[in-house]
């Protein structure tokens, strides 16, 4: 079901094209996108539904949801699933709190200070995908962090669903009810961002406003529209098939490996799982219990092709080092570790969108309650990029204040490196202060 790699000989000077990653093609779905994103922008309203109607077969009655059906959706929640999403919410905010950062001042010179402030922005647009699966936990990851920033002002998107009579899934209704978020639209894909980013009047006498930021997963049409409109929106990241990495030795036990890989496979047929272990025992046990519990499962077909595509692997190394080489190369969204003494071999990890320690934190605690977030880097991203926080909705803004007698100290320097590149009005800007 699942292919190995062995690199017990030595690892390639290649590793990053070596490890496995599931193929991505935005480029080409950019040519797909641009239409429909060109098209949003010219007629608004009718082009978001017409293309939702095209490409998802529903078009409800109205592109925003009315209150009622949000307040509805919270009414008739399963009373489990609502304290599950309440015990979320609380531990997200949790973590989330910590993560504001102060106003600082520093004092440069007597007299010259620089401040820098933290301004949230103004207007978010969160979306939540659809399709296989449901994600109130997404509203939850996206929403909490952009409240704690201080963000005035939260619109979600998510897919309308033809079982639900053109609305959101009740469930992430119910999230964003729970959330205190009234302004939801029900739209998907590349429609949906463009909507975001160039707003428009809708036909129940409201208005959808531009926004600022963009943020939360989507699939490769998301993914292709935010790249697209990168620049007119700013954007959390270009989220690609979900991925989880495990590090592994003789200690681990193979049931638990075997069940977090499925956990992460059951997302999508192009979901990523690798597994990257010293132990060949543990290789073998590992591949005989995916075999006996993808055939238990309820997604089976959907997750034995995500182990047995490209993307996902088991790779034999030598040592924990080379472990730890491998894992850093691949850079993956998820990572867990378990091996001996798993928190010092965490410490040593240093490209993962989360990482998680030991036998007791599968990824699936992170997906929902551990408090932390789970919209996180992809596709090798990990290296230079981190998952979605507090610090995603807000912008660093120095203040600088300088009095006369600071200025006169460092205006020749300033002066001297404005002639040194050549730009003399620089430099006349500094002396017509002391000229006068």
């Amino acid at each position: 079901m699942i292919r190995r790699l062995d690199l017990r000989s030595g690892l390639p000077s290649n590793l990053g094209a070596v490890v496995p990653r599931a193929p991505m093609d935005v480029e080409h779905a950019l040519d797909v996108v641009k239409p429909i994103v060109t098209d949003v922008a010219k007629r608004g309203e009718p082009a978001v539904l017409d293309h939702g109607e095209r490409l998802d077969g529903i078009r409800p009655a109205h592109l925003r949801v009315p209150a009622s059906a949000i307040a509805d959706s919270l009414a008739n929640l399963d009373p489990d699933v609502r304290r599950a999403l309440e015990v979320a919410i609380e531990r997200v905010r949790c973590v989330h709190a910590d993560q504001v950062r102060p106003e600082h001042t520093t004092e440069v010179v007597p007299g010259g200070t620089v401040t820098m402030r933290w301004i949230p922005v103004d207007r978010v647009g969160l979306y939540v995908p659809g399709g296989q699966a449901v994600y109130p936990s997404s509203v939850v990851m996206n929403v909490v962090p952009a409240q704690i920033a201080g963000v005035g002002s939260l619109a979600v998107a998510s897919p309308p669903q033809a079982e639900f009579g053109g609305l959101p899934h009740p469930t992430i209704l119910a999230a964003c009810a729970l959330l205190g978020i009234d302004e939801v639209y029900a739209a998907g894909g590349a429609q949906a961002i463009a909507l975001f980013a160039y707003g428009a009047p809708l036909n129940d006498g409201t208005v959808c406003r531009p926004v600022d930021l963009v943020t939360g997963p989507g699939n490769i049409w998301v993914t292709a529209a935010k790249r697209l409109l990168k620049g007119k929106i700013g954007i959390d990241s270009e989220a690609g098939p979900t991925e989880i990495a495990v590090l592994a030795d003789d200690t681990a036990d193979a049931a638990v490996v075997a069940a977090d890989l499925i956990s992460q496979a059951e997302h999508d047929v192009i979901a990523a799982s690798v597994l990257v272990t010293t132990s060949a025992k543990l290789a073998s046990d590992v591949a005989a219990a995916l075999e006996v519990q993808v055939a238990a499962t309820k997604h089976s077909m959907r997750i034995r092709e995500a182990l047995g595509g490209t993307q996902s692997a088991i790779i034999l190394v030598d040592s924990i080092r080379d472990g730890l080489t491998v894992v850093n190369a691949y850079a993956a969204e998820h990572l867990e570790i378990h091996t001996k003494d798993p928190r010092a071999v965490a410490m040593r990890v240093r490209n993962a969108g989360a990482i998680f320690v030991g036998p007791w934190a599968p990824v699936s605690l992170g997906d929902y309650a551990a408090g932390s977030n789970h919209v996180l880097p992809t596709g090798g991203c990990a290296c230079h990029s981190s998952g979605l926080g507090v610090a995603t909705f807000l912008r660093g803004v120095n203040l600088i204040e300088y009095d006369r007698a600071a200025l006169a100290d460092v205006a020749d320097h300033v002066v001297t490196l404005a002639g040194a590149e050549d730009l003399p009005a620089h430099a006349s800007a500094i002396t017509v202060r002391f000229d006068q």
